[in-house]
């Protein structure tokens, strides 16, 4: 009889069995309790206790088909929950069903069904990348540290789960293998200067090829090799080499320049003194067929008439005489009184001239030009006849 029962003596018993006062402190009546929750499930889900019925009986029945009902409930709430999902714009999900590949799901509010079904969600919009670095020997023997970055994405989702165990340590298995037969082939000299932009493709290519074989669903994006350098025990070595190599390509550099300076200067006055040389040929030639010309036109006129082209050539030959000289001589009646004019300002003039340019006058009074008009000596010739006369 519980403590607060009717007909119990309430003063003598406290609510766990026990006598106020000293008596024994016993457990809660824990059959009671789950009698009242019982109860309370019962008439939330309509089985409640019916009037003649006995405690033990239909009612002990209704109760436990009511916290099935509540347990299979809670049940369905926890993998419905579970059972749905989002995948973002970003993202896709393979589902496999028994094991076996089902369907991918592009993004937007789904639903699987576990545990017969299974899903894998991953990012494959997003550019992942990792740095590797390792000592590798090159084509020459040499052995350097290379350091590069590899950036990928995940382009097929459903190859990516199924197909590799663990796809990216493939990836970077197949990243150290692609490196290390790039490096084995190239020279030091490249490795270390020019060549590490040749190299990344070179290593990219390859990498992709593995990964296509694989049927990883990874898709290389980038391969960056940073500058790669020699070991730490040699390292002071392998500078003293860089630096005289510069320095090697710097003087061939200044020694090219000075050339491309130096010849095409002496090619271009070399073809000056051929363009005036032959300048100077077309001139005589032209000069000397002039006056060929000419004299044979005047060897024509003479003969028409001898007195007259005398004349004639002998008033030209004066004319340039005098106007060439500051002398002038003034002859009289049958070579008497002969008069030497000599203006003496223009011959002080001139001789301050001469001395400026000596040697330029020299040259001009004792060199003669081999195309001289043959007219002129005639002339000359003429002239002295003439005054022998």
């Amino acid at each position: 009889m519980a403590w607060n029962e009717p007909g119990g003596n309430s003063n003598n018993q406290d609510p766990w069995g026990g006598r106020k006062g000293g008596g024994r402190q016993g457990p809660p009546d824990l059959d009671e309790a789950f009698r009242k929750l019982q109860e309370s499930l019962n008439g939330l889900f309509g089985g409640g206790k019916k009037r003649g019925d006995d405690e033990s009986g239909r009612s002990g029945g209704g109760g436990g088909f009511g916290l099935l009902f509540v347990g299979l409930g809670l049940l369905a709430v926890v993998w419905l929950y579970s059972a749905i999902y989002v995948v973002d714009e970003q993202e896709q999900a393979v589902v496999l069903r028994f094991g076996k590949y089902h369907e991918t799901v592009g993004p937007g509010l789904n639903i699987y069904f576990p545990p017969i079904d299974r899903k894998f969600q991953e990012n494959v919009t997003r550019e992942r990348a990792y740095t590797k670095q390792g000592a590798m020997l090159t084509e020459d023997e040499n052995i350097i540290e290379v350091p590069l970055t590899v950036q990928y994405r995940v382009t097929n989702l459903q190859d990516f789960v199924l197909n590799v165990d663990q796809p990216e340590v493939s990836l970077q298995h197949a990243t150290d293998s692609a490196v290390r037969h790039v490096v084995g082939s190239t020279e030091m000299d490249q490795v270390l200067t020019e060549g590490r932009e040749l190299m990344a493709s070179e290593v990219r290519e390859r990498l992709q090829r593995f990964l296509d074989n694989y049927r990883t669903g990874i898709t290389i994006t980038q391969v960056n090799i940073q500058s790669a350098a020699a070991p730490r025990e040699v390292q002071e070595a392998f500078d003293d080499v860089i630096r005289a190599r510069e320095d090697e390509q710097r003087e061939k550099n200044q020694a090219e320049s000075y050339a491309n300076g130096v010849i095409p200067e002496a090619r271009g006055q070399a073809q000056r003194l051929l363009e005036e040389a032959n300048g100077y040929r077309d001139e005589v030639i032209a000069r000397a067929q002039g006056e060929a010309d000419r004299f044979t036109k005047l060897v024509a006129e003479y003969r028409k008439a001898p007195e007259i082209t005398r004349e004639r050539l002998y008033i030209d030959t004066m004319q340039e005489v005098m106007s060439n000289t500051s002398k002038v001589l003034v002859t009289g009646d049958k070579g008497q009184n002969n008069l030497l004019y000599l203006p003496l300002d223009k011959m002080i003039d001139s001789r301050g001239g001469a001395s400026s340019s000596s040697s330029a006058n020299s040259s001009n009074t004792t060199t003669r030009d081999p195309a001289v008009p043959l007219s002129s000596d005639l002339s000359q010739r003429n002239l002295r006849t003439r005054e022998g006369r």
